[in-house]
């Protein structure tokens, strides 16, 4: 029987939240370092910063939650998520820019060091406590680069895993959009759903089976043709089988 809800909330097990939860607690940290009264008076900047590092992480957690029922409302929320990612990624390149920074190249020392390290995919228990002990060892892994007391390597130690992040989102969003297209929707699963059901129920009775693939069969009402308004039996497979039988009362 089709299954009307699908699989939901893994989004524990994706690299892409793990590095999302990294760049989240990196970003309070270096706000928390790098701005104060003096150079954001209004609080603007660290609002917006934390404030899209909190989007692209509550907009998987909210999307994955969402994806049993919605796959189409799974792809907008990661695709907002991407879109806060990005925009994060603007302000780190603006506070490099503006001290007369040069983000990193893709081949200097720096980034090939931090590429080399490995954020292990999460397997143990889908708990609170256990991820979180799991996001506490990634984040001592990845200290010395998006935690650095440095703040142009930290910048740019999270711009490199910003990048990460998005394009491990980009293929999971290709990957729900062809299970969209594979599997259908929500909708389209109640429907199913509710047919198979019908025909369980028809399947009970005494009814015929149909003489082309065996199938019960349902009654129906001729709608056009020189037999319009007699009951007939159609087969249950329809539209893929085409099998009738004349309706005896």
């Amino acid at each position: 029987m089709t299954e009307i809800i699908g699989t939901y909330g893994g989004y524990r097990r994706t690299m892409s939240f793990g590095f999302i939860c990294l760049i989240y607690h990196a970003t309070e940290i270096f706000c928390r370092r790098n701005y104060s009264y003096q150079n954001d008076a209004l609080g603007k900047t660290v609002g917006q910063m934390i404030g899209a590092a909190r989007s692209a992480r509550q907009n998987i957690v909210e999307g994955s939650s969402r994806s049993g029922t919605s796959k189409e409302t799974e792809l907008r929320l990661y695709d907002v998520a991407k879109g806060s990612l990005e925009e994060l990624a603007g302000d780190y390149e603006a506070f490099l820019v503006g001290h007369g920074e040069i983000p990193w190249a893709e081949n200097t020392p720096p980034t090939t060091s931090l590429k080399s390290l490995v954020l292990d995919r999460y397997t143990g228990p889908l708990t609170r406590h256990d991820y979180g002990a799991y996001i506490v060892e990634m984040r001592h892994r990845f200290k010395s680069f998006l935690e650095a007391e440095d703040p142009v390597v930290a910048a740019n130690s999270i711009l490199i895993v910003i990048d990460q992040a998005c394009k491990l989102l980009h293929r999971q969003m290709e990957s729900i959009a062809a299970a969209f297209r594979e599997e259908g929707g929500f909708t389209e699963r109640m429907s199913k759903a509710r047919l198979e059901t019908r025909d369980t129920q028809i399947a009970s009775l005494d009814t015929p089976i149909c003489p082309k693939c065996g199938k019960p069969m349902r009654k129906m009402i001729a709608h056009k043709g020189r037999n319009a308004g007699n009951p007939f039996w159609s087969c249950t497979g329809y539209p893929n089988c085409n099998g009738t039988r004349n309706f005896i009362g």
